[in-house]
This record gives C-alpha cells, sequence and structure tokens, in this order.
C-alpha cells in the first residue's frame, strides 16, 4: 500500500474555503466553472491537491497564508494511552508513507509539551484518557496558536450522539468509531481518496 508520491493530502472544499479565505460556495463556483482543478471521489465528493490551489492563488494574485505550504509535510501526533493501538496507526501510516512524521502522546499534559516541539498537522485524539479528557485537550489544541489548524480526528470507543456532538463542538474535524477502520482513517487524514464519506465530518 506505499505511495511512491508524496504524503500530500487531499483538501476538503471546507478545507480549500478556509486556505482561500472564501466561502466553500465560491469554491464550488469556481470548480465548475474550471477555474480550480479538482479530483472527484467514487462517492462524488470533491477533492482538491496542495499544487492546484497555490497554481490557482498564483493565477489569481492571491497569498496563502504562512502556513499553507508547510502544512502539506505531514506530522501526526497520535494521543492515546492504548500501546497496542498506537503502534497499530504507527504501523499503518508509515507503510502508507514511510515519509509521514509521526510522535505519540499518552495523555493531553504529554500533547502540550510535544506539539511545542512537533508542530504536529494532524491529530489523532482518543476521547477517553486519564487526567484531561479529549473534548478538554481539543479545546486546548483549538485555542493554541501551535495547533489552531492542525487537523483533529478524534477517536472513541464510545460513538455515541452525544459524544460526537461534543467533539465536534469543541472544534474536532471528524469522529471515528474504534477499532478504527484504517481505509476511513485514511480517507478522513486525506490521504486516500475513498468512495466512504467521513464519519462525524
Amino acid at each position: 500500500m506505499k505511495r511512491k508520491n508524496n504524503n500530500k493530502a487531499y483538501m476538503t472544499p471546507n478545507e480549500v474555503a478556509d486556505l482561500l479565505m472564501v466561502s466553500p460556495a465560491t469554491v464550488r463556483q469556481w470548480t465548475v466553472k474550471g477555474d480550480l482543478k479538482s479530483l472527484t471521489t467514487p462517492g462524488g465528493h470533491r477533492r482538491f491537491l496542495y499544487k492546484d490551489i497555490a497554481e490557482f492563488a498564483k493565477q489569481r494574485q492571491m497569498k496563502l497564508p504562512p502556513y499553507a505550504e508547510s502544512a502539506q509535510e505531514m506530522r501526526v501526533l497520535i494521543v492515546d494511552n492504548d500501546e497496542q493501538l498506537v503502534r497499530y496507526l504507527v504501523s499503518l501510516l508509515t507503510s502508507y508513507d514511510e515519509k509521514i512524521s509521526i510522535e505519540s502522546a499518552k495523555d493531553g499534559f504529554d500533547a502540550g509539551q510535544k506539539v511545542i516541539q512537533f508542530k504536529p498537522t494532524t491529530i489523532l485524539l482518543d476521547l477517553m484518557m486519564p487526567g484531561l479528557s479529549g473534548f478538554e485537550v481539543c479545546k486546548h489544541l483549538r485555542s493554541n496558536p501551535r495547533t489552531k489548524h492542525s487537523k483533529i480526528i478524534a477517536m472513541t470507543g464510545y460513538y455515541t450522539k452525544d459524544n460526537i456532538d461534543s467533539i465536534l463542538q469543541a472544534g474536532a474535524d471528524a469522529c471515528l468509531p474504534k477499532p478504527i477502520d484504517s481505509k476511513l482513517l485514511l480517507a478522513t487524514m486525506g490521504l486516500e481518496i475513498s468512495a466512504q464519506s467521513q464519519v462525524g465530518a
């Protein structure tokens, strides 16, 4: 399953809208007109590559935010006290692309230290941990300038509507059930176009 080309993620219309500081409707209009290149998943969802966005922005003389290009170098922080799951996720991601940088943290306090040096672009966050809960950690991450633009994907074995709604309100981009479906995780991270839609996104 290893990819030669890159570890550059596909971006959703909402992510492109945030990057270009426009509405998702504007992104859709550009795509329909053919001005902005896009890919379409088997399920009919549009996805975008950073290089196409950068080229479009250059043509339109639009300035991308300073974090945009560095965000394409994927750095994943796994925040979970389940060592077996952490090992599985590290194996999954490195087998997908060995260039992906990965760090792990066993709890919210440990995560707070890791984000300072590691500056993750994607955070896989367990909801139920000792000490700070995933809900509290998510709020801190969203209020931290170092991680406010990171993609936060929550993971939980307690996949209830209340938990999903609460973590999304706290700022997570998606919430996935445990045990983790590898294809769904990769699609949610923007690494692989999939017919499956993002859960809770």
